[in-house]
C-alpha cells in the first residue's frame, strides 16, 4: 500500500501485465461461452403460472443497516457500530383506495405506514464496557442484553426467547464450539445453553445463550469490524420476522395472515459464522406454517425475500437483454423457476454440494412484473419437499401465484430491484453516511465522556 501523498508508477503494472505465470494462469481459467447451446433463449423457460388476483390488506417489510464510527476513549481504532433494524407497516388495502382516488394529498398517504424499529449500539475494536474481559467479552455481553430487552409484545417472549427455541433446533452437528473467552484455561468445547451460565474452567466466566451465533470469533481486534456487525443485523432481521409469528401465535392472531404479506430485504438467508440459525429459523417456519394453515383454512404464509444485487441479478438482467437488438427477451409476468443444476451451470460456476443447502431457509425465483421491472425473489421452504432443488415444481413454491400479484402491485417505479414497502423501510432503517455519522460520533463523544465525568 502507498504511503500518504505518493503516486504509483506504472513499472508494476506493465511487469504484472507482462509476466509469463500472470498469463499462464489466466489462460487457463475457463470461460463460459456466449453461444453455448444452452445459451440464452433456451434458459428462458417460464413456469406455467400466472399472477393470482390477491391482494394484501397489510404488507410488513423488515430492513436493516449499520454505521460504525469512531470513538475517543485513549486506544487507537477504537470503534462502536449503530445497528438498527426497521419494521414498516404498509397499510395495502388503504393504498389501493388512494390509488383509486388520484390525487390525494401527500400527508394521508404518509398516514398509510406505520414504522417501528430495534436501535442499539454494539462495541467493536477496543471499546470495552463494566470492566469486562475485552472487546469480544463486551460485544458479546450487548448482543444478549439487547436481543433480552427487545420485545414485539409486554405480555409475550422477548427477542431472546425467541432465538432460544431456535437454539433448540440447531443442527446436532454444530451444536458443539469452543470457549469464546481466548485466554480459557481449558478452551474446552461446549454447547451452548438458554441463558447465561458460566464456564467450566477455574475462572467462571459468564457464557451467553448468544454466544452460539460466533459473532465474537469475526471480531477483528485490530481493525474495523463492517463484517461482524453485518452478521449481527442479519440476524436481527430474520429471527425478527420468527418473533412477529411467534408473537401473533401467542395472542391468536394468526388468521389474519391471509391477509398479510411479509417481505425482507435480501435473500431468506444466514450467511457467515450465524450460518446454522437458516436451517432453525426454517424448521420454525415449518411449524409456524402449519398453524397458520389451520387458522387460516390451508392458506400458507407470505414471505419474500427481495434481492437488490448480486450475482442473480447480474443473471437475470442478462438473460433478459438480446444483445444484437438490446430489446428484452423475458415477457412480462412470467417466472422463471431455476434448479440447482441451472444455478450451477448459468450462476453460480461449482460443482458438488448443492447451492444455498447450508444458508438458504427458501429458493430463488425470477419474476418479471407486469410494468417490466426485474425481480430475484427467495420463497421459503415450508415443506420438507421444498428442498428438493433437483426439480422446479410449481408446488414446491408456496403462494407462487399470489407472491407474483403481490410483486405487481408494489414494486417501486423509483428504484431498480425493489419493492414500495422495503423501499420505506430502508428509509426508516438507512443512517446516512456523512452528516448521520458525524451525528453519532459526537453523540459517542458527549455520552462516553460524561459516563467517566
Amino acid at each position: 500500500m502507498p504511503y500518504e501523498g505518493e503516486y504509483a508508477s506504472y513499472g508494476p503494472l506493465r511487469r504484472v501485465a507482462d509476466s509469463e505465470r500472470v498469463q499462464s494462469l489466466l489462460k487457463r481459467c475457463q470461460r463460459r461461452e456466449s453461444d453455448a447451446p444452452d445459451q440464452p433463449a433456451n434458459l428462458i423457460a417460464p413456469a406455467p403460472v400466472r399472477p393470482s388476483a390477491w391482494a394484501p390488506d397489510y404488507i410488513i417489510a423488515i430492513d436493516g443497516s449499520h454505521a460504525e464510527v469512531t470513538v475517543e476513549n485513549g486506544f487507537p481504532g477504537a470503534e462502536v457500530s449503530y445497528v438498527t433494524v426497521a419494521c414498516v407497516i404498509l397499510d395495502a388495502a388503504r393504498m389501493r383506495k388512494f390509488d383509486s382516488l388520484r390525487p390525494v394529498d401527500p400527508r394521508d398517504f404518509r398516514t398509510l405506514e406505520s414504522p417501528a424499529s430495534i436501535d442499539c449500539v454494539i462495541p467493536g475494536c477496543n471499546v470495552v464496557i463494566d470492566g469486562e474481559a475485552g472487546a469480544a467479552a463486551s460485544m458479546r455481553k450487548l448482543v444478549f442484553e439487547e436481543f433480552k430487552r427487545e420485545a414485539m409484545a409486554e405480555d409475550c417472549e422477548s427477542l431472546l426467547d425467541t432465538f432460544e427455541v431456535l437454539l433448540s433446533h440447531k443442527p446436532a452437528s454444530a451444536r458443539e464450539q469452543r470457549c469464546p473467552y481466548d485466554d480459557c484455561p481449558t478452551q474446552a468445547r461446549y454447547r451452548p445453553a438458554n441463558g447465561t451460565v458460566s464456564c467450566a474452567c477455574s475462572l467462571k466466566r459468564p457464557l451467553y445463550s448468544t454466544d452460539a451465533l460466533r459473532f465474537h470469533e469475526g471480531m477483528n481486534a485490530a481493525g474495523t469490524n463492517g463484517a461482524m456487525f453485518a452478521e449481527i443485523m442479519q440476524v436481527y432481521e430474520r429471527v425478527w420476522i420468527v418473533h412477529i409469528l411467534r408473537t401473533l401465535e401467542a395472542k391468536g392472531w394468526l388468521s389474519s395472515l391471509s391477509r398479510v404479506a411479509f417481505v425482507l430485504d435480501g435473500p431468506l438467508a444466514l450467511f457467515g459464522h450465524p450460518a446454522w440459525v437458516s436451517q432453525a429459523v426454517s424448521k420454525e417456519l415449518m411449524r409456524l406454517n402449519g398453524a397458520v394453515q389451520k387458522a387460516t383454512g390451508g392458506r400458507d404464509l407470505l414471505l419474500l425475500g427481495i434481492e437488490k444485487t448480486g450475482m442473480f441479478v447480474d443473471h437475470f438482467a442478462s438473460l433478459d437483454l438480446d444483445v444484437k437488438t438490446n430489446a428484452a427477451r423475458f415477457p412480462n409476468q412470467a417466472v422463471l423457476l431455476p434448479t440447482d443444476d441451472y444455478i450451477h451451470r448459468n450462476v453460480i460456476f461449482s460443482e458438488g454440494k448443492e447451492y444455498g443447502k447450508d444458508t438458504y431457509f427458501g429458493r430463488k425465483v425470477f419474476y418479471k412484473t407486469k410494468s417490466g421491472a426485474r425481480l430475484v425473489a427467495t420463497l421459503p421452504y415450508l415443506a420438507d419437499d421444498h428442498r428438493d432443488l433437483s426439480r422446479a415444481d410449481v408446488s414446491q413454491f408456496p403462494r407462487l401465484a399470489d407472491a407474483m400479484s403481490l410483486m405487481d402491485q408494489v414494486v417501486s417505479s423509483r428504484y431498480p430491484n425493489a419493492l414500495v414497502p422495503l423501499v420505506s423501510a430502508h428509509a426508516e432503517a438507512a443512517i446516512p453516511l456523512h452528516l448521520g455519522r458525524k451525528v453519532l460520533e459526537q453523540l459517542a463523544k458527549t455520552l462516553m465522556k460524561s459516563s467517566h465525568g
